[in-house]
């Protein structure tokens, strides 16, 4: 493995009103909610055995979506940007996650009114970062993570998001910036150079371990031959009841480098 062991990722255990959690997309199918405690700790210990140090956010039993950490921060070299959420039943969520970040010595900037913001419309590939408009991310929203980021460098593009919950429910990045993504829910395929259709949904979903390694769902075994194909090592999980709530591998977690 070549991941350095100072990566870190924070995770959020699921709750108790899991089964509860808010759908855009899907129609509603019970959630099993031992299997999905069993699915998250295979998934923190995936991360685990691949070198990262995972750090657990308190819990938001009263959130149903809390488990998908990732909307709740945007973060980029020592600043993180809270969210604000789209949906107000989620807006709670980010405070654990804002003390969690200061106290590991992060600096803090947020999204204000009337700006909304979710982690998992921002997709980020060294100092690029594309932000899904049309669904839980206002305009406003963008900009003002635009003006937090632009001090570092980074270049914010808005891409539209329609068909999806979530940016990266449609796409994710490899860790060469190619773009991946399931082309009938990718509003628009040339927003990106670079640009590698998959044949699964679930297959949409990356996480990137380390230069040569990403982390996907089992959900997406022809889109895992096809990277493997590419020369790529790939760390596959089961997330299935996630899945239902139109979660993926990208929402349990934010990815902390450097």
């Amino acid at each position: 493995m070549n991941t350095p062991r100072t990566t870190r990722a924070l995770v959020r255990r699921p709750g108790p009103r899991l089964d509860d959690g808010l759908l855009t997309h899907l129609e509603r199918i019970p959630v099993d909610l031992a299997l999905a405690e069993q699915q998250w700790r295979s998934y923190v210990e995936a991360l685990r055995t691949e070198g990262w140090e995972t750090i657990e956010v308190p819990p938001a039993d009263d959130c149903p979506d809390a488990v998908f950490v990732e909307d709740t921060v945007v973060v980029l070299d020592d600043l993180a940007v809270i969210s604000r959420p789209g949906a107000d039943e989620r807006k709670p969520e980010t405070a654990a996650t804002e003390a969690t970040l200061a106290g590991l010595g992060y600096r803090i900037a947020r999204i204000e009114a009337p700006g909304t913001l979710d982690g998992g419309d921002v997709l980020k590939h060294e100092r690029t970062v594309w932000v899904g408009l049309g669904g839980r991310t206002n305009s406003e929203g963008m900009e003002q993570l635009a003006a937090h980021l632009a001090p570092l460098g980074a270049r914010v593009v808005g891409v539209p998001v329609a068909l999806v919950l979530h940016l990266k429910s449609a796409v994710t990045a490899l860790p060469d910036g190619t773009v991946v993504g399931f082309e009938p829910l990718v509003d628009d395929p040339g927003a990106w150079d670079a640009f590698l259709p998959v044949p699964e949904e679930a297959g949409s979903h990356v996480v990137v371990l380390d230069e040569s390694a990403v982390l996907m769902s089992t959900s997406a075994p022809r889109t895992q031959a096809l990277l493997e194909e590419r020369g790529l090592r790939v760390v596959a999980v089961d997330i299935s009841e996630f899945e239902k709530l139109e979660g993926c591998v990208t929402c349990l977690s934010v990815r902390l480098r450097g």
